[in-house]
């Protein structure tokens, strides 16, 4: 799922439209998407904290997505984060 909705992504980036969010993100550039990862990030925290499993869910899902917007912003995949978490597994 996380190679689809990065593929997706990719391609709202390479065939930007008006109405797709995430082209609107890559249009508005970095700056941006770092501040929509640390909003969620906020929100992640809070769910976790008093808003149950399934808040904690939907954020941690809008978390990832801004990561993988920021990840396809740099030429990353999400393969550099699984060889990276490779190297650390002992």
């Amino acid at each position: 799922m996380i190679n689809e909705l990065y593929q997706t992504i990719l391609d709202r980036k390479n065939n930007p439209t008006a109405a797709s969010y995430t082209a609107s993100l890559f249009n508005k550039g970095e700056d941006e998407i770092l501040k929509k990862i640390g909003e969620e990030s906020v929100e992640v925290i809070l769910a976790a904290k008093a808003q149950g499993n399934e808040r904690l869910i939907e954020e941690v899902s809008d978390l990832t997505y801004h990561v993988l917007v920021l990840l396809a912003s740099r030429g990353l995949t999400p393969a550099d984060i699984a060889a990276e978490l490779e190297k650390r597994k002992k």
